[in-house]
């Protein structure tokens, strides 16, 4: 009868957590076949600020969910200027969830994407100006219901104006009256702006 040679193996996370945990040994680590490795050093990479542009780059080709729900913690934990530039850039990219797990992201930054919201309110790309809306929504900002009645002020896309009139109905105040008048008038020939606005005007008034 032959013997079976009994070969012990150690887990991933005590072998891959016991080596130097530096910050060029977890950018390395990014890269590891294991995703739960790769996952260990996405964790450990937060204490590290200067590690976001490889983690953003690394949100680009990442296919294990587990990993990149990781990656936009360790992102939100750092929470600085180049994390949210880095959120920023997932919103424009072509997969949807990608996009969307950016803007819950950058929900939680209150302080660090107010400095780049008018921006974003003010980008070429019709999308991104939603998306920036869609931030707006959670964002607990004192300046929310400021930014919507610019956008409804100025902007030209029916459906960026849409998606702002759909948050003001929640957020506004008498401050948004006179500015939700007028955008019934600028697209009076688009249904949903009308009864949005309407719906918005007597929230308001019901406050």
């Amino acid at each position: 009868m032959a013997i079976v040679k009994r070969v012990q193996t150690k887990t991933v996370d005590s072998d891959e957590r016991s080596r130097p945990r530096d910050l060029a040994g977890l950018v390395v680590n990014l890269e590891a076949p294991n995703a739960t490795a790769r996952r260990w050093a996405v964790r450990d990479l937060a204490q590290f600020s200067e590690a976001v542009p490889a983690l953003v780059e690394r949100l680009e080709i990442e296919t294990d969910a587990t990993v990149r729900e990781a990656i936009f913690m360790t992102l939100t934990e750092i929470g600085d200027a180049t994390a949210v530039q880095g959120l920023v850039k997932c919103l424009r990219s072509e997969e949807a969830a990608l996009r969307n797990e950016a803007i819950e992201a950058m929900k939680h930054l209150p302080d660090a994407v107010a400095p780049i919201m008018a921006g974003l309110l003010a980008d070429p790309v019709p999308d991104v100006r939603i998306f920036a809306v869609n931030i707006l929504e959670s964002l607990r900002h004192p300046d929310v219901e400021k930014w919507l009645i610019e956008v409804i002020s100025e902007d030209s896309q029916v459906n960026v104006c849409a998606t702002a009139v759909d948050l003001l109905g929640e957020v506004g105040t008498e401050a948004a009256i006179g500015q939700l008048e007028a955008l019934k008038r600028r697209f009076a020939d688009e249904p949903y702006i009308l009864f949005a606005a309407d719906l918005a005007l007597r929230r308001i008034g019901e406050a």
